[in-house]
């Protein structure tokens, strides 16, 4: 008999499971929101690994009260980064899943920004869900505008090069080797925001990523992470076993993962009489301080509904998502997450002074 229509079931019988990875603000959510609403009838799992207390990535997907993935089957992990809380937190979620009465077809895993996918993907192996279990494709999103100018464009030899020169160069960029690592452990590589992109800015994209990738990989571009599921889903990729062809800058240098560099802390917002205000003070903060990303949800006077934020750099998005749920109350949080070494109360100052409705 033939596997169901909706099921994505390899021929071992394992359960696929897709991971999602991408520097923050790529449109990893953007992504998987589309994913969900476009599933065609699989029942669908998600396990979002949000970095910072207040989990926005999950509550905006779980805002769209898709059909076909019901909100006990989104799982926030919240401790810390997947692939190193992976025998904490992501193996005895996965095992539930798992273990229940009517499992998902698909399981997908959005990674923080700051995760390595490779340990992620050896978790697999282990002995408690490698029979019922198979990672199905690692996809990693990237932000076309950032690589086009540039952000990523370290090279390891240039910068060693540098170094001898000028001790004031004696660093690589964090984010620079977390990018090289989630691409080249991909199976395919989205180049998102190409609205965003002039044809020549496209052409730069493109280049620098076949520049630091190490293995082939398939790349196309996208608008708003709008990709078709049949892209997406049944890659066959089985990583699990292929690990040896993933390479991975943190293993070649021998380097620890840690993310001290980063760190995150949220505000807490007043209702607003309009969000204007506060949108004006966000960008020269953002430039101020250096902030990464900025994500959250604010409450507006004379509005039923709740005002989703999402920034990366100076690239500000808001929009109105759901109605306020009554235990929420109506209170506005807002994530900030940058290099370590944030000015939390200068930052909460600027955004937060004369702000109530």
């Amino acid at each position: 008999m033939s596997a169901p229509a909706n099921s994505d079931k390899n021929p071992g019988g394992k359960i696929p499971a897709t991971i999602v990875t991408g520097f923050l603000g790529a449109g990893k959510t953007s992504l998987i929101q589309h994913l969900l609403k476009n599933a065609g009838g699989k029942r669908l799992a998600l396990i979002i690994n949000e970095f910072g207390a207040l989990g926005v990535d999950g509550e905006i997907v779980k805002g769209c009260r898709i059909e076909g993935c019901p909100e006990e089957n989104i799982v926030e992990l919240a401790n810390g980064c997947i692939c190193c809380t992976v025998a904490d937190d992501f193996l005895p979620t996965i095992k539930a899943l798992l273990d229940r009465a009517n499992p998902p077809d698909h399981i997908i895993i959005e990674t923080s920004g700051l995760a390595l996918p490779k340990p992620l993907v050896k978790a697999f192996n282990w002995p408690e869900i490698r029979t019922r279990v198979t990672v199905d494709g690692v996809v990693a999103v990237v932000d076309g505008p950032a690589v086009a100018a540039g952000r990523f464009a370290d090279d390891p030899q240039a910068v060693d090069a540098q170094r001898k020169q000028d001790e004031g160069l004696d660093h690589e960029s964090p984010l620079a080797e977390l990018f090289e690592d989630q691409i080249n452990c991909a199976d395919l590589i989205i180049v998102n925001k190409a609205d965003q992109m002039s044809g020549a800015e496209h052409e730069l994209a493109q280049a620098h990523i076949i520049k630091e990738l190490q293995r082939p990989a398939k790349m196309i571009t996208a608008r708003f992470g709008e990709v078709d599921p049949r892209v997406l889903l049944g890659l066959d990729a089985r990583a699990e076993d292929d690990l040896a062809a993933r390479p991975s800058h943190h293993e070649m240098e021998g380097e620890d993962h840690d993310h001290d560099d980063f760190e995150s802390f949220h505000i807490d917002v007043p209702e607003l009489a309009t969000p204007q205000d506060l949108l004006a003070r966000l960008a020269p903060t953002i430039e101020r301080h250096d902030i990464l990303r900025v994500k959250g949800f604010l409450a507006v006077a004379g509005k039923d509904m709740r005002l989703v934020l999402q920034g990366v750099g100076n690239r500000l998005q808001h929009y109105y998502d759901r109605a306020w749920e009554v235990h929420e109350g109506r209170r506005g949080q807002i994530v900030i997450i940058g290099l370590k070494g944030l000015d939390q109360a200068a930052i909460t100052a600027a955004l937060t002074l004369r702000l109530a409705a």
